[in-house]
């Protein structure tokens, strides 16, 4: 009992420390790409959640459960998950790619931007990247939400800002009249 009770809490510290040093490393990837701290906090919330059913489940199986029952227990909770977002496929595509943006995105907030889209001119400059969408601001000012899903299905091509022109600047050589 003692040994399964030192087992639990050894799995409990390693989560512990994993997640703080999950926290950090979000908190760095964040700060490079300049996102803001709520989605960076919606982030290793979710990422927190997983690592601690994984814990959960090692816990259950080194206190005795066998690995059959918890194994049962997981592909049931995935199954029941998986059957309540196949009806919002949308919702759990989004969340994933917004996931993967957080870490692989190469644009930031600020960056102008053009979605290559037939249809529709799809360019704008960067304004919010969310867990569901993406904001861009139009050169018009209205504002237009792009989906997470599609952004990584699209090619996406960096545009130069439109800021003033920055006019090379020549010293001269100033000689002081003499009186």
């Amino acid at each position: 009992m003692l040994n399964q009770t030192m087992m639990v809490l050894l799995y409990l510290a390693v989560f512990i420390i994993a997640q703080n040093q999950l926290k950090k490393l979000i908190k760095i990837q964040a700060i490079k790409k300049q996102v803001s701290e709520v989605r960076s906090r919606l982030v290793t919330r979710l990422i927190s959640y997983f690592m601690f059913f994984v814990t959960l489940s090692v816990i259950a199986i080194s206190l005795g459960l066998g690995y059959q029952e918890v194994s049962l227990f997981v592909s049931s909770a995935f199954a029941v998950l998986g059957v309540a977002l196949f009806a919002q496929w949308s919702i759990l595509s989004n969340i994933t790619a917004g996931v993967l943006i957080f870490f692989v995105f190469p644009y930031r907030i600020g960056d102008r931007i053009k979605i290559v889209e037939k249809d529709e001119d799809m360019s704008g400059v960067i304004v919010e990247i969310s867990l569901f969408h993406i904001l861009l601001k139009r050169d018009s000012g209205d504002v237009m939400t792009y989906p997470n899903s599609l952004m990584l299905q699209k090619g996406v091509i960096k545009l130069a800002n439109d800021a003033p022109s920055k006019k090379k600047v020549t010293a001269k050589r100033v000689i002081p009249k003499r009186l």
